[in-house]
């Protein structure tokens, strides 16, 4: 798997493009990071997960999470 990462607001997301999909796949935790800036954006997404759920949200069932390589 390769990973790339870009920049955004001088910011790093991690990101990998699926061949076979053609497709983009971006680590949804760094994006949360640089929209809240938050320092606990696993804490903020799994919160924020709960609180769809309970009003009446359905999430994807896509949603998993992809071995990418962690910042460094």
């Amino acid at each position: 798997m390769v990973t790339q990462v870009q920049l955004f607001e001088s910011r790093q997301v991690r990101t990998h493009w699926d061949e076979n999909q053609q497709k983009w796949l971006i680590s949804i935790i760094d994006v949360i990071q640089v929209l809240t800036g938050t320092d606990r954006p696993r804490k903020y997404w799994n919160d924020l997960k709960g609180k769809l759920k309970k009003e009446g949200s359905e999430l994807s069932e896509k949603i998993g999470q992809l071995k990418i390589s962690a910042k460094e």
